[in-house]
């Protein structure tokens, strides 16, 4: 079987090396449709999965300069506290492993469907953020600073319950709070909140029992790899073929994890 998550491990390192995203929203469902892992475990391994592979995209974003750090420290405000908070919940409740599944899956299908559609819906959120003589609606800069680290916690709480959302669904928020920068800052940005954000829920769910090391260990063997030869074939592979495939992926995914 840890030939199978190797494998596993690889196949969706190649998608978020190629489109940028698919991580948990891949991983954690595979974990628990294919391979029938328990939801939180599969929860709790994803997310310190997500932070080591993250870190290395993270350090080449920060050496290339496409990390608005600014933007990284209002996100990271409202999203590690509220991963805290939200872990020290799930420890004070001691919720029975039925109760804990039934939350996990109902919050892991409902962040699936909506990261389904924001990668449907990301190039006409580009486009409704700019008028016609090509200036862009933006927040006054005095409601900005409040939205971000509001946005963050929202972020926070679910990536900590169901590891997905840090994705797709930050990269979406910053372009609707941040239409000025430019697609590799905001790839480059939401990486970088990803890492400390995915680390802290991670370690949160380790200190719970939640994480099986062996399982990661055996999806990082193929995971980076596949990431380091997805992100050469990035150039090669056009994004806006994959990105309605792996939307379409998700919904089915998040439907029949519904139906579960």
């Amino acid at each position: 079987m840890d030939w199978l998550y190797t494998v596993s491990g690889f196949l969706v390192g190649l998608i978020v090396g190629v489109t940028g995203v698919g991580g948990g929203s891949l991983m954690t469902p595979l974990l628990v449709l294919f391979f029938g892992v328990s939801p939180a475990t599969a929860v709790g391994t994803d997310l310190l999965y997500a932070s080591i592979t993250k870190s290395l995209g993270g350090w080449v974003h920060s050496r290339n300069g496409s990390v608005e750090w600014k933007i990284v420290g209002l996100l990271s405000l409202g999203s590690l506290p509220a991963a805290l908070l939200t872990i020290a919940l799930f420890k004070f409740l001691a919720l029975d492993e039925k109760t804990l599944k039934g939350l996990v899956t109902g919050v892991l299908s409902v962040a699936l469907l909506l990261t389904a559609t924001a990668l449907l819906l990301k190039d006409w959120i580009k486009k409704i953020a700019q008028r016609e003589d090509g200036t862009v609606y933006e927040l006054h800069h005095r409601h900005l600073a409040p939205a971000t680290i509001v946005t963050g916690a929202i972020v926070g709480v679910l990536v900590t319950i169901s590891s997905i959302g840090a994705g797709v669904l930050g990269t979406v928020a910053l372009l609707f709070l941040y239409p000025r920068l430019t697609a590799v800052k905001v790839v480059g940005t939401d990486i970088a909140h990803a890492v400390p954000l995915t680390a802290i829920a991670g370690l949160g769910h380790l200190a719970l029992g939640t994480v099986d090391l062996l399982l990661l260990g055996s999806l990082l063997l193929g995971s980076l790899p596949g990431i380091y030869i997805g992100s050469h074939l990035s150039a090669k592979v056009p994004e806006k073929v994959l990105r309605p495939i792996l939307a379409v992926m998700l919904l089915i995914i998040g439907a029949r994890l519904v139906l579960h």
